[in-house]
């Protein structure tokens, strides 16, 4: 059968799936479980003779919408609060692991041009950094603490200081993708560029190691996120540009949902970047050892319930 003639017969079906989802007062958990298995079928034979298609992929969403929905009114059903964390942000992650590629790809890409610019211009990083700044780091490099602008202000002025900011450019890289994903790439552009140009300005004065164990102390959480929340707004800008055959507001409308889900869920790791950046990572004196513990879990965390745990979700709720 042609995907055209599958369209066509049943289209009308899949949107009357819809009005029932959309309709809190036709929630019947018997009613619902049966949609689910006329669109798993159908989800099946598009998977097979249509695979990569976007009807495969609105057939796909459709039926984990629905899932959810069984799920939901389980006799064991969890707390929102609880079921959001176990079940609702790791399947959303798992559904937009692709934008989280392309947003670490861009974010990498533009880290290695700020490297690259910086190695090429010396007056590169000031562009980028800032006279001030760069004057500054200098001036406590000589003094033989270059890490001593962390210990400029309170840490608790520090850490609301810093977590109110990163929440700020987490929510720019979500927002900007309402100018599609370009909007979104200027973003993590930018922040990439200037990571690049922090790196190598230590590289070059021959710090590299002594301030990356300090550094990455907050930053691989802080970091981490904001490619996470790149992925976000990719997700956003797609939405609008690739409706699929969805209608664009239909198709709008989940995009904003699901990277609002993915927002809310980056939001404790900002929190935690800022307390380590405030309380923890002033204090360079501690053992080298003890810096990288700190770095090692915090980029095994990331890891496992970003990229691992999404997937194992997916996979046991497909199995019920």
């Amino acid at each position: 059968m042609k995907e055209v003639v599958f369209l066509d017969r049943n289209s009308k079906k899949w949107k009357e799936f819809e009005t029932i989802l959309s309709d809190e007062s036709h929630h019947d958990p018997d009613s619902i479980a049966d949609l689910y298995i006329q669109l798993t079928d159908d989800l099946s034979y598009a998977q097979t003779f249509y695979p990569n298609s976007s009807t495969a992929e609105y057939l796909n969403q459709l039926s984990m919408t629905i899932h959810q929905e069984i799920y939901k009114n389980q006799k064991t059903k969890k707390g929102k609060f609880k079921q959001f964390w176990t079940t609702d942000l790791p399947l959303v992650l798992f559904q937009t692991r692709k934008q989280l590629l392309y947003s670490l790809l861009i974010f990498l890409t533009a880290t290695l041009l700020g490297v690259v610019s910086t190695m090429n211009d010396q007056s590169f990083v000031r562009a980028i950094l800032g006279d001030n700044y760069v004057n500054m780091t200098i001036d406590n490099i000589k003094k033989g603490d270059p890490m001593a602008v962390y210990k400029q202000e309170s840490q608790t002025e520090m850490f609301l200081g810093i977590t109110v900011n990163n929440i700020k450019v987490s929510f720019m890289a979500f927002v900007f993708g309402m100018l599609t994903a370009f909007g979104t790439g200027y973003v993590l552009f930018n922040n990439g560029i200037m990571l690049g140009c922090f790196t190598y300005f230590f590289v070059e004065n021959d710090l590299f190691w002594e301030t990356t164990r300090v550094i990455w102390i907050h930053g691989t959480l802080e970091i981490s996120a904001i490619i996470i929340s790149g992925a976000a707004g990719l997700v956003l800008g797609n939405s609008i540009v690739f409706p699929g055959t969805l209608p664009r507001k239909t198709s709008m409308q989940i995009g904003v949902s699901k990277g609002i889900k993915i927002i809310i869920g980056i939001i404790p790791m900002f929190i935690t970047a800022g307390f380590l950046e405030g309380y923890v990572t002033r204090h360079t004196e501690m053992p080298m050892w003890f810096s990288w513990i700190i770095i090692a879990c915090s980029l095994l965390f990331v890891i496992w319930y970003f990229i691992l745990h999404p997937k194992k979700v997916y996979q046991k709720l497909s199995k019920l």
